[in-house]
């Protein structure tokens, strides 16, 4: 072999370790974007964006009566939304039934309303206005002589 072509394998072998290096620390950083998870959302965040109509009362509610069942509740549920088996909006009627089927007694405030002369009146307002009505009544009869 010549000088030259001597010089020439040289180059070439520089040449091919450099791009050995380049291809690894290539790799290396490709491998470290895999290893890392994406940024984590809380999971209490990611169950209250799938929460419908009184869903985060329950939610509050159950948080404010058993915090540490709740909590896991919360995390399942979050876990079971990002891998996609639950992607319906849960609403508090769901919500409450998951909670009473693991047997946890999440108690929400309810109230009972019924239509009165085109208005929506509570039914314990309902029921006094009869009692009042019927006392009215009552004290309106004369007693009865034996």
């Amino acid at each position: 072999m010549t000088e030259e072509d001597k010089e020439l394998e040289l180059l070439k072998a520089k040449r091919l370790l450099e791009m050995q290096k380049n291809l690894s620390q290539k790799q290396k950083i490709d491998e470290s974007k895999t290893q890392q998870p994406a940024p984590s959302v809380p999971a209490r965040e990611v169950v209250v964006k799938q929460l419908g109509y009184r869903g985060l009362e329950v939610l509050e509610n159950a948080e404010a009566q058993f915090p540490g069942e709740t909590k896991l509740v919360i995390e399942k549920l979050a876990e079971l939304m990002q891998s996609g088996e639950v992607s319906e909006i849960i609403d508090g009627g769901k919500l409450l039934t998951l909670f009473r089927s693991i047997g946890v007694r999440v108690k929400v405030q309810t109230t009972i309303k019924v239509e009165q002369d085109g208005k929506l009146v509570s039914w314990s307002d309902k029921l006094k206005k009869v009692e009042d009505d019927l006392d009215v009544v009552d004290t309106d009869i004369p007693p009865e002589n034996p």
